[in-house]
């Protein structure tokens, strides 16, 4: 099937300043999810949209939501104190990717009286509040939870006056949404909009999560599903490979990748599981490749993120780490490698993350390093996913390192400065936490991995004390060939030695290791551990719940006057009592009947 230019689009015809700025982004022909959603939209049709990544559909939702605008704005002119289109996305960086595309059409002559702001978390909410106020934006692209809590701020801000005549939402990348937890936050969201709008539902996984959401926040729409082959999941020009190494190798083994001629002028990501194993990694690999630059980055960096995807972006022959938070939405056309230093938690976000490259009908290539127990992962992607993974040849590894070198550099390391063991610590443990709560653990078993080799292959200097290792294999284990003692490492940080030294001084006086936290048992697991805290989290929550029920009736029967009233007095409760130690007395024998008589005010007959 050919593709449209975008000048075909006749009903309606797009503005000439939307199709001039199109074109000087060198954008002749519509993808198949623009040709197919964009009409919808502005037939003023809601539209939920699946499409593999990198098929274009930031311009699918972007070229409608400025035509709404323009044509309302032609109408009746937006105010600064209405806002037209809202855009959602689940990250940071997506937000901001999406912001930065809208600012090159805002740019144009004929549409700067649309105005934008980029609303994401990490920030003042109070300089946020102050912005909308002082800009009067007609267009907010953000993520989840810092519009809901805008919405919810009580003041001079009232966002929910500001949408009554909203034109147009966006839900972009909603299976990830929805991944991320938020979707108790999206309907959240929904209920403050006008129900008189358009909505687009933009995806590249349709799950029942996703289709509850259709169900909630769009009107009788319009479903579009746009791959490229009905055989594929991935984009068309993209290679998948994958490599077997055992764990103690995986480390040279990418070496030796990344050594490769053919791969010396590449610009190159790898995911690791955890943000524990990126900042390990990104302190060890500089000293591998000192011709590269190593970038890293991972969820828990925060404002850090941005600039570091923008240097990664300039950047030709760069190599960033990173986390499954960059798997979605990152648009940088030059990748030309993704590698993966072990399958991700489940099987979709493998689709995600090798979508970062052959992005825009670009060539792209990924690599994913697999352990001898894992091979049944190849089979498992293809019929799960449809994605066909083929052996990485050896052309591409034909680098010289060589396992006892590698392990006396990183041991090295680890002696010369003890944050480097204890970030290595770190990351093995999380790394095969991480491991235990894969989606498809029938194939990807903890018992199935020699953690002995795993250690090794993060060159530890020994194995660290977990629970798991209690019934697991772990004998293959390749230490230093001298003893050492980890007590003796010191910091290379002047004040993190400073407080070590400090510690050990406190010890030797008080023979107890200065903490702030209490130390977990030994002998708890990580899972049980995590367990027992949600049980506690849960028990504490339904006893506030039940205080707040008791409280809320309380005030409800005091308000209707309704509140009970005491049925005894405090004299009868004391005459009571005082009956009740009579019957006592007569019951022993101290008292007669007719004293008791008497005393009870019984006469006679």
């Amino acid at each position: 099937m050919s593709r449209k230019k975008w000048t075909s689009l006749e009903k309606p015809p797009l503005s000439r300043p939307v199709l001039d700025v199109i074109e000087s982004m060198g954008f002749e022909l519509m993808t198949p999810v623009q040709a197919a959603a964009i009409p919808l939209l502005l037939s003023r049709k809601d539209v939920s949209a699946e499409a593999v990544t990198g098929s274009g559909k930031t311009l699918a939702f972007l070229v409608p939501l400025l035509e709404m605008l323009s044509r309302r704005n032609q109408e009746s002119p937006w105010t600064p104190k209405e806002i037209g289109a809202i855009i959602i996305s689940p990250t940071r960086e997506l937000a901001l990717q999406i912001s930065e595309v809208l600012q090159v059409f805002l740019a144009h002559e004929q549409l700067k009286h649309l105005r934008q702001k980029l609303i994401v978390g990490g920030g003042s909410i109070e300089e946020d509040i102050k912005s909308i106020q002082n800009e009067g934006p007609t267009v907010l692209v953000c993520t989840p939870g810092r519009l809901e809590d805008l919405f919810q701020r009580t003041g001079t801000l009232n966002l929910t006056g500001r949408v009554k005549s909203l034109e147009f939402l966006v839900l972009d990348e909603a299976d990830r949404l929805l991944d991320l937890g938020f979707k108790t936050t999206i309907n959240n969201i929904l209920s403050f909009l006008p129900r008189q709008r358009r909505t687009g539902l933009f995806s590249a996984t349709q799950t029942t999560e996703v289709t509850d959401l259709i169900r909630a926040g769009l009107r009788n729409p319009v479903l579009v599903s746009v791959k490229e082959k009905s055989t594929i999941n991935t984009p068309s020009r993209l290679q998948n490979f994958y490599k077997i190494v055992e764990a103690s190798d995986k480390f040279i083994a990418l070496l030796n990748f990344l050594n490769s001629p053919s791969i010396q002028e590449a610009k190159i990501m790898i995911f690791f599981p955890t943000c524990a194993c990126v900042e390990y990694w990104a302190g060890v690999m500089p000293h591998f490749l000192k011709q590269r630059l190593i970038l890293s980055t991972h969820g828990k960096m925060k404002n850090k993120r941005k600039n570091v995807i923008e240097r990664f972006r300039k950047e030709d022959r760069a190599i960033l780490l990173c986390t499954d938070v960059l798997a979605r939405g990152l648009d940088v056309p030059e990748i030309d490698w993704v590698i993966q230093w072990d399958p991700p938690s489940n099987a979709a976000s493998f689709v995600h993350r090798v979508g970062r490259t052959a992005r825009q009908g670009n060539e792209g290539y990924a690599l994913i390093f697999l352990l001898p127990s894992e091979d049944a992962y190849v089979n498992f992607l293809k019929i799960n996913q449809k994605v066909e993974l083929n052996p990485l040849g050896n052309e591409c590894s034909q680098g010289q390192l060589d396992l006892k070198t590698v392990l006396d550099k990183l041991h090295k390391l680890q002696i010369n400065d003890k944050s480097i063991f204890d970030r290595g610590v770190r990351a093995f443990v999380s790394h095969i936490r991480a491991y235990t709560k894969h989606e498809c653990n029938a194939i990807l078993r903890l018992k199935d991995m020699d953690l002995g080799k795993a250690a090794t292959g993060y060159g530890l200097l020994q194995m660290p004390r977990m629970p798991e290792l209690k019934t697991l294999k772990a004998d293959n284990f390749i230490g230093p060939d001298f003893n050492v003692d980890i007590q003796k490492l010191s910091y290379r940080n002047p004040q993190k030695e400073q407080a070590r030294q400090e510690k050990i001084r406190a010890y030797e006086e008080t023979g107890q290791w200065p903490t702030k936290k209490k130390h977990k048992k030994l002998t708890e697991s990580w899972e049980q551990s995590k367990k027992n805290k949600l049980e506690g989290k849960t028990k504490k929550e339904l006893r506030k719940a039940k205080k707040l029920r008791k409280k809320e009736t309380e005030a409800a029967e005091e308000k209707k006057g309704k509140k009970r009233k005491t049925l005894y007095t405090q004299e009868d409760l004391e005459q009571l009592a005082n009956d009740l130690r009579l019957f006592k007395k007569l019951k022993r024998n101290k008292i007669s009947d007719e004293d008791f008589c008497k005393e009870m005010g019984i006469e006679d007959e």
